[in-house]
């Protein structure tokens, strides 16, 4: 099964385009692990077109609060639909399984004992400052925590979040989690 775990960062924040949904925003850099390849590569707003053969042919979409904004977000510049492609949002599954959700952060912390290496609103900084490569990077540290925090999850069926002194369980039925979806992608490569 080939799994694509993703984040992606933007160029502008919500406030700047005077709307609460992730599709009015513009996409900066995408990140990504292939499963396949056992690799991690980051995609230029300008460059995603080298990225749709990759989502064409991966069995699962792996994020975190994905659902609600990396697609939406993805699906406006891509010429198809991306949730024909069988999906895993980590978030979604902590609040279907344990009520409430919490950040990437917290459960990086609790989970893999340590922290991200910053947040989004600074990525966005860093892109109109020119820190492409810092953006880049800070990307790529989401992608490995969530591959982590996914890895994690499906070998414990648990993952562990840090709130004040204390860490917490969420306990996590993943039996489905790697079970191959019903792809329905109509593909936008040439033939």
């Amino acid at each position: 099964m080939r799994k694509i775990v993703f984040d992606i960062e933007t160029s502008n924040i919500f406030t700047e385009v005077g709307s609460a949904d992730p599709a009015a925003l513009d996409i900066a850099v995408v990140g990504i692990y292939d499963s396949e390849t056992d690799s991690y590569s980051t995609f230029l707003k300008e460059d995603l077109h080298k990225l749709w053969p990759i989502l064409e042919h991966s069995d699962m979409l792996i994020g975190f609060y994905s659902e609600h904004f990396d697609l939406p977000l993805l699906n406006k510049y891509y010429p198809g639909d991306l949730s024909k492609i069988k999906q895993l949002d980590i978030l979604k599954e902590i609040r279907k399984q344990y009520g409430r959700g919490m950040s990437l952060d917290k459960l990086a912390e609790g989970t893999l004992g340590k922290k991200k290496s910053g947040h989004g609103l600074e990525a966005t900084k860093w892109w109109k400052q020119g820190e492409y490569d810092k953006v880049r990077n800070y990307c790529l540290d989401d992608v490995r925590i969530t591959k982590e925090l996914y890895d994690h999850a499906t070998t414990h069926n648990k993952l562990i979040f840090k709130e004040g002194n204390q860490l917490k369980e969420v306990k996590l039925d993943t039996s489905e989690w790697e079970m191959p979806g019903e792809k329905k992608l109509t593909f936008s490569m040439g033939f």
